[in-house]
């Protein structure tokens, strides 16, 4: 249940009101730990300290995640725009990872368990994530990556207008060696294999909504692909070519969400499908780009 309403059954001297200002002041712990969102999910079995007396404490940083999928083997995070997949070396406390760390620990009672990333987002990309929660699950989860038996299924919103209703990248990318930009082999240049499959799903007048499946998972794959079919993803400031003009609906992040996933479960092999709709920021730029006019 919500942990307000958790906190204000366990406590009935507090109003819901009331019991909402004391978890947002830090003085209720949920299996030894301060959490301060009243809206995140708790076991009712968990154990609550109300510390009745204690100043109000800072926020942690901590926030709260959805899960889209959880069990002992495998979870499944939806990351908002905005937000690291894992630390980078500056380390970085707040994180998708730290954030489903700290959920879990919530959902048990303060217990910690293993838990690592099998694959990663975007900073600026929107969507589902998972995560290892044994390590039976990452030695399974990641080889469905190299097999590329891993379902992963993206919306997008590219400029101008793609050329055809469904097509495949099938082209070699190369890096600097520093991890930080990705190119489309040139010819006699040596690069690793990378596909990608995409459908159109709406035209725009001055842009187009694509469905893009992965076969393969390099770096920034399909960032490269579409940028070098001169259709690059709406907001992409990094392999957007300089010879285009300006984009007419500005957008403060990649346009690109992570909406589908599907594997086999690594405890019994059942196909496990997880989907989730974009997010807000997504939908409103899908209403200025059907009332955006063509390019003079």
């Amino acid at each position: 249940m919500r942990l307000g309403r958790a906190v204000q059954g366990r406590f009935p001297e507090l109003s819901f009101t009331r019991a909402k200002q004391e978890i947002a002041s830090g003085r209720v712990r949920v299996g030894g730990l301060v959490v301060d969102d009243p809206g995140a999910w708790v076991d009712p079995r968990a154990r609550l300290e109300w510390l009745r007396d204690a100043p109000a404490g800072r926020r942690s940083r901590a926030r709260t995640v959805e899960l889209a999928h959880a069990d002992e083997d495998v979870v499944v995070a939806v990351k908002p725009a905005g937000l690291l997949t894992q630390p980078t070396p500056a380390r970085e406390q707040d994180t998708l990872l730290s954030r489903v760390s700290l959920e879990l620990q919530r959902r048990r009672s303060g217990e910690r368990g293993f838990l690592a990333v099998v694959h990663r987002l975007d900073k600026e990309t929107s969507g589902l994530v998972a995560f290892a929660a044994s390590r039976r699950a990452l030695e399974a989860l990641q080889a469905e990556l190299e097999e590329h038996t891993m379902h992963r299924v993206y919306d997008a919103l590219v400029e101008g207008s793609v050329f055809e209703e469904a097509g495949t990248f099938a082209q070699e990318l190369v890096g600097d060696g520093t991890h930080r930009k990705r190119w489309v082999a040139k010819p006699g240049e040596r690069g690793k294999p990378a596909v990608t499959h995409w459908r159109v799903v709406r035209r725009f007048p001055t842009a187009t909504r694509v469905t893009v499946e992965l076969e393969t998972g390099r770096t920034h794959q399909i960032r490269i692909h579409f940028a070098a079919a001169g259709h690059p993803v709406i907001g992409d400031r990094v392999y957007r070519p300089a010879r285009l003009p300006r984009f007419p609906v500005p957008f403060r992040r990649l346009a690109l969400h992570a909406g589908e996933l599907a594997f086999a479960h690594p405890r019994d092999g059942r196909r496990v499908r997880v989907t989730t709709p974009p997010p807000e920021d997504f939908q409103r730029l899908l209403e200025k780009l059907a009332a955006a006019k063509m390019r003079p």
